[in-house]
């Protein structure tokens, strides 16, 4: 169930305080509060609910502005709360009429806010504030007339686990079993012996290479052909003891945790006895087992730990063109960029900017049908003005490092390095809302800066929407 509310701001003069005086306008949350589209962001909140049963829901400012004050601030749920009771801005923020003391809602809701503004919603929340429609103007017989530019690339936003190693999954795949062991045998006849190895002994095995810095590869298989012959043996012992007890004993985490390690246990033992390093789908992780392995080639690091995402800069903005835990080939996502810039622009771009992997045939003559010049150098031979096509491929070159630029502000300033949501559909929420705060500071500087000096130009209002993105 959902009860509307005033969809109008409330002016700031008229937010009760209990204290004296009013709130600045010139605040970053007041002059935030009337950038978002606060209907539109309702209207996507409430696809998600039944709007005629159940106890009433929070409300959509509410529970979206809680989850953007906690990427933008980089807070946890628990300090999310208490932050906005101890800030009249952020509440303002929130919709509230008037100073609150006390705590909103209970910090699990925002778990359950993440789960009714999955990163689809969020990524079209994101659209609908920085990208600007453009009218169809200037077409020639029906083909509209190429206009802007469209920057591509892709980055890992690294989700919060440990690097992995085969020995160092199997070990705690290990102890996991035996700790539910531990529980099922409370319930269970408890005969014989609860496991059919010596616990210290397995332990001690494991710290033997562990602990060395570069262990013999020979030792090391040993060790790992140990282990699975560990988890092999528990996994039988839980069966034989939830065939008495009945699967009712377990609460549902540890049975998807006992799918998990049987998962893992395929794979391992597939990898052991192919004596290889890779399969498909493969667990890295036993607290998030859909995090895969994503191929990077970075310096210092072949490898990154969490969901791939496809990013696209428009007039200094970011966007989400394609997010996913399993890897992909970016390179194929040019093409519905492309048909997405047409859908929000009314144009297709003049120019994409995007590094060699982009440069396949089918983009390549997508491309070049549309009179879109695709950045990097020309097939075929040199032409008669190579200098002039050097100079265009630096100056692409040039522009293109605002996409990394990007990436690295996202990582370093706003938390995409490390994705603390555990679940896949939040840690997806999670990165989409944190590429939505590094907009709206971009946009607050543009504001900050550029504003004063139209003012002082004597500006009106139509020049300087023309000038600044509109919200």
């Amino acid at each position: 169930m959902y009860r509307k509310r005033d969809r109008n701001q409330q002016h700031i003069d008229d937010f009760i305080l209990p204290f004296s005086g009013t709130l600045r306008a010139d605040n970053r949350w007041v002059k935030l509060a009337g950038m978002m589209p606060w209907e539109f962001i309702e209207d996507q909140y409430l696809e998600s609910m039944n709007q005629e049963e159940g106890a009433p829901a929070i409300n959509a400012r509410i529970a979206f502005g809680s989850l953007y004050i906690k990427e933008n601030e980089k807070l946890t749920d628990e300090s999310t709360l208490a932050y906005i009771a101890e800030n009249p801005y952020m509440q303002y923020f929130l919709g509230l009429q008037e100073y609150q003391a006390e705590p909103l809602f209970d910090a699990s809701m925002m778990v359950h806010f993440r789960k009714r503004f999955p990163a689809e919603k969020i990524e079209a929340i994101n659209k609908r504030i920085f990208a600007k429609k453009q009218d169809d103007e200037g077409k020639d017989d029906g083909k509209p007339t190429n206009n802007g530019k469209l920057v591509l690339d892709a980055t890992c936003a690294t989700a919060d686990v440990r690097y992995p190693s085969d020995l160092s999954l199997l070990n705690e795949a290990r102890e996991n079993l035996e700790t539910i062991i531990e529980e099922v045998w409370e319930n269970g006849p408890r005969k014989g012996h609860k496991t059919r190895y010596h616990r210290r002994k397995a332990r001690s095995q494991y710290l033997s290479i562990a602990k060395q810095k570069r262990p013999r590869a020979n030792k090391k298989r040993m060790v790992i052909g140990k282990q699975l012959g560990y988890i092999k043996s528990n996994l039988e012992v839980i069966g034989d003891l939830l065939l008495i007890t009945g699967l009712d004993i377990l609460p549902e985490k540890r049975i998807e945790r006992i799918m998990t390690i049987c998962k893992l246990y395929r794979q391992q033992n597939m990898m052991y006895k192919e004596k290889t390093s890779s399969c498909e789908e493969r667990i890295v992780s036993l607290r998030q087992p859909h995090v895969r392995p994503i191929v990077r080639g970075k310096m210092g690091r072949r490898y990154e730990f969490g969901q791939k995402m496809a990013l696209s800069v428009v007039s200094g903005y970011t966007f989400i063109e394609k997010q996913s835990f399993d890897n992909f080939n970016e390179g194929i996502s040019l093409i519905d960029s492309v048909e997405r810039y047409k859908r929000l622009y009314g144009c297709y771009p003049e120019v994409v900017q995007a590094d060699k992997i982009y440069r396949n045939r089918a983009n390549l003559s997508y491309c070049k049908d549309l009179g879109i010049r695709l950045s990097g150098p020309r097939l075929g031979r040199p032409s008669k003005d190579a200098k002039r096509d050097r100079e265009l491929e630096r100056q692409d070159h040039l522009e293109r490092n605002i996409i990394e630029g990007r990436n690295g502000m996202a990582k370093r300033r706003f938390g995409l390095n490390l994705i603390l949501s555990l679940l896949p559909e939040t840690a997806m929420t999670e990165a989409a809302l944190q590429v939505l705060c590094m907009n709206s500071r971009i946009r607050l500087l543009f504001l900050r800066l550029l504003r004063p000096f139209l003012d002082w130009l004597h500006f009106d209002m139509f020049f300087t929407d023309l000038l600044l993105p509109a919200a």
